[in-house]
């Protein structure tokens, strides 16, 4: 009989520590919202697209121009990007962002089309889609060329520090992006046509109930990145499936 119970003590203690290290491990990460520095930051008022963007972050406005309806020209110097890196090197917040603000706590979807200004010289030129809530909590979706010349889809999601994705390798000048949140689910997508999607990353949104949504174009080594975006819109609703972006 005593064994009996010291057995069962035993398998009672292991399942709650078992509980206690499996509630830990699902904790959410800790989002603390803050304003974007002042000093970095000023407001515009840019239409373009079905969007207006009230706020450039770095400069942005002033890198940008606007022809026609539908297309915005956006220049970005040599050695401005935005990375928090692990190992403190590479940490960089120059780039320029033109910023939109919207409410979180509603679906949303952020589609462009982006032709990237790559360069032989050009390493990590890259237009990007954003969603940011200050400079150490965001993530970027971009278009990139990478150290052997290749241009891939890249991710970017940062939590006090960055982390990098290289994903599918892309034999084409422009493509597609879409960054898309029914308020629980964040998802990134990239498509040639607009009409068949291909998912990228997709986690829980964690993000405070206003943040931002931007485009930018990069130029982290030497040269200048000048991008093109066409097509952009924001949209009051999510994709209807997270697995296709549609």
């Amino acid at each position: 009989m005593k064994k009996t119970i010291i057995i069962a003590l035993m398998g009672t203690l292991a399942l709650g520590s078992c509980q206690q290290r499996e509630s830990q491990n699902s904790k959410e990460p800790t989002v603390t919202a803050k304003k974007i520095s002042t000093r970095n930051i000023t407001e515009c008022n840019i239409q373009f697209g079905n969007l207006t963007f009230t706020h450039a972050l770095n400069g942005a406005d002033t890198c940008i121009t606007v022809k026609g309806q539908d297309k915005l020209e956006f220049r970005c110097t040599e050695k401005r990007d935005i990375f928090c890196d692990p190992n403190g090197k590479l940490t960089n917040n120059t780039v320029p962002i033109l910023l939109s603000m919207i409410d979180n706590t509603q679906p949303f979807t952020l589609t462009a089309k982006v032709t990237p200004g790559f360069t032989k010289e050009g390493l990590y030129n890259a237009a990007d889609l954003f969603v940011y809530a200050n400079d150490t909590i965001w993530q970027k979706l971009c278009f990139e060329q990478d150290e052997r010349g290749n241009h891939r889809i890249v991710t970017v999601r940062t939590l006090g520090t960055s982390d990098d994705n290289n994903h599918q390798r892309l034999d084409v000048q422009s493509v597609y992006l879409r960054l898309s949140s029914d308020t629980r689910t964040l998802a990134s997508y990239y498509s040639f046509d607009k009409k068949e999607w291909q998912m990228v990353r997709l986690y829980k949104n964690y993000y405070p109930s206003q943040i931002w949504v931007g485009i930018a174009s990069q130029s982290p080594t030497s040269g200048m990145c000048t991008s093109i975006f066409e097509e952009v819109s924001l949209e009051q609703t999510s994709v209807s499936d997270f697995r296709t972006g549609e």
